[in-house]
């Protein structure tokens, strides 16, 4: 997502961090430690994001955050595969649920959800829907 920031960043151009909690249970740090755990524990290495990272929230079930229930509804997923729900800590499980971190909503200029991109999309696929529409 840095790289991303790097080459559009000056166009109009910015990425969003949500963290969540839902997935594994990988994010149990507290909202002021989230920085901090990207920096020296996840991915580590003195990772400083170069886009705004907000505070945790719940992306899938009941207490889903609206926009992402409106991304959802608005860029289902097409993936048939669900994954290992065991894994999952939310209630209800929807098909168009985001099925793991990184999952990636890019939306045009004037908010219009426009596509996803699920885990393992290469981030050239992103780069380019990204180049098109600026």
């Amino acid at each position: 997502m840095n790289t991303l920031m790097e080459m559009f960043g000056n166009l109009n151009f910015t990425v969003l961090g949500f963290p969540s909690n839902q997935f594994g249970l990988q994010s149990p740090e507290v909202n002021h430690e989230t920085l901090n755990v990207l920096k020296y524990v996840r991915p580590g290495g003195g990772f400083v994001p170069k886009f705004p990272v907000f505070g945790k929230i719940e992306v899938n079930g009941l207490n889903e955050e609206p926009l992402f229930a409106y991304l959802k509804e608005s860029l289902p997923f097409v993936n048939p595969v669900i994954g290992d729900m065991k894994k999952f800590y939310w209630s209800p499980i929807k098909v168009n649920d985001i099925r793991w971190n990184f999952e990636k909503f890019l939306i045009t200029a004037d908010g219009m959800p426009f596509k996803r991109y699920e885990l393992h999309c290469p981030i050239e696929n992103v780069e380019k829907d990204i180049a098109e529409l600026l």
